[in-house]
């Protein structure tokens, strides 16, 4: 039990770290499509990892393998709508004219 607990704790972690990642690309890079890249990577990887996480503390530590299957059909379709619409904003502010950023713009 303790083990699974650990388990848990570390992916749960793991997922608080790529979410900060994800933030300090949000706040450092130059242009709006490399931060969207950033958070968009880094936000569905750190979703999915916590919420395994989660899913696995739920259903050894509480016994409730309804909850944790939940969490699971969750962290799928956020896996699978977070890039899908990462994607269709990054589409749509290149249609409206946002440039992306070059080294020339800089010099």
């Amino acid at each position: 039990m303790e083990v699974v607990k650990t388990i848990s704790i570390v992916l749960i972690l793991i997922g608080c770290f790529f979410f900060t990642t994800g933030t300090i690309g949000l706040i450092r890079f130059p242009d709006f499509y490399s931060r969207m890249h950033a958070t968009g990577k880094g936000d569905t990887l750190a979703v999915l990892i916590c919420l395994v996480g989660l899913a696995l503390y739920h259903a050894f530590h509480h016994g409730a393998i309804l909850d944790s299957i939940k969490l699971v059909v969750i962290a799928v379709f956020v896996f699978l709508a977070n890039p899908t619409a990462t994607h269709a904003i990054s589409r749509a502010a290149f249609r409206c004219g946002v440039k992306p950023w070059t080294r020339e713009e800089n010099k």
